[in-house]
């Protein structure tokens, strides 16, 4: 059985950290790093019999800006529609139903965002960053 959760006491802290050392173009690199992380987001673990496979976390102020990071799920369980119930889920958790402005940055799964509404920044010469 599947279930997603933003329960953040169920997430399991070394296997996320594992898992975004494999998948993040800039993960953290402690266990202390994962939990600040954790602790300054909106999270979302998906869970395949009580075990997790799969996290998403969430930067906002739940009203106008969201941003989706580190949205991952384990190699031997993608394929099977479990990042598309993730994000659904996130999508319409009660907390987040006022944003107005959803964002990401993906190399590889414009695919799954676009059945969600996403789609490239409308202005993207608007966009800036610094990246330490």
């Amino acid at each position: 059985m599947i279930s997603v959760s933003s329960d953040k006491n169920k997430l399991d802290i070394p296997f996320i950290l594992s898992e975004l050392k494999q998948v993040s173009w800039l993960p953290p690199k402690t266990l202390e790093e994962v939990q600040t992380v954790i602790d300054a987001s909106f999270c979302f673990g998906i869970y395949l019999e009580d075990k997790q496979i799969g996290f998403c976390r969430v930067i906002t102020d739940y009203v106008v800006f969201a941003y989706v990071m580190d949205v991952f799920i384990t190699a031997e369980q993608r394929g099977k529609g479990y990042a598309s119930q993730l994000i659904k889920t996130m999508l319409l958790d009660p907390k987040l139903k006022d944003v107005k402005l959803w964002r990401l940055a993906t190399s590889d799964a414009h695919f799954l965002y676009k059945k969600f509404g996403f789609d490239s920044l409308a202005h993207p010469n608007k966009m800036m960053e610094k990246i330490i």
